[in-house]
């Protein structure tokens, strides 16, 4: 009886249980990417997040107001945001998400989710 407890003990830690740990480690953290809005571009233009992170956008221009629309999506534009402000949206689905911004058709951003 000894030895069988001695012999568990030893493979637990020894890293006979190092499977559990590393199915652990590989559960995805979401996480926030952030997108600046500066000079009427997204910067970067096209980014990869895991499914279930987030995006911000941060407004980093000194007078202009944008917004980001995933008008593809058949989503009502979002509210402007300002200088100094953010918008941010989480991504739980896998796929290619290109958006724009409403009142700059030209500012345009893909969002990869995998």
């Amino acid at each position: 009886m000894k030895i069988h407890i001695f012999l568990i003990l030893a493979v637990f830690l020894t890293g006979g249980c190092a499977d559990i740990s590393s199915h652990q480690n590989k559960r995805h953290m979401a996480q926030t990417v952030q997108v600046d809005v500066l000079k009427f571009q997204f910067i970067p233009a096209e980014i990869t997040v895991r499914k279930g992170d987030a995006v911000i956008w941060i407004n980093q221009e000194k007078r202009q107001y944008h917004s980001v629309w995933f008008q593809q999506q058949g989503t009502p534009e979002p509210d402007y945001f300002f200088p100094g402000e953010s918008f941010s949206q989480k991504f739980d689905t896998v796929g290619i998400f290109p958006y724009r911004c409403g009142p700059h058709p030209e500012m345009r951003g893909i969002i990869t989710v995998k």
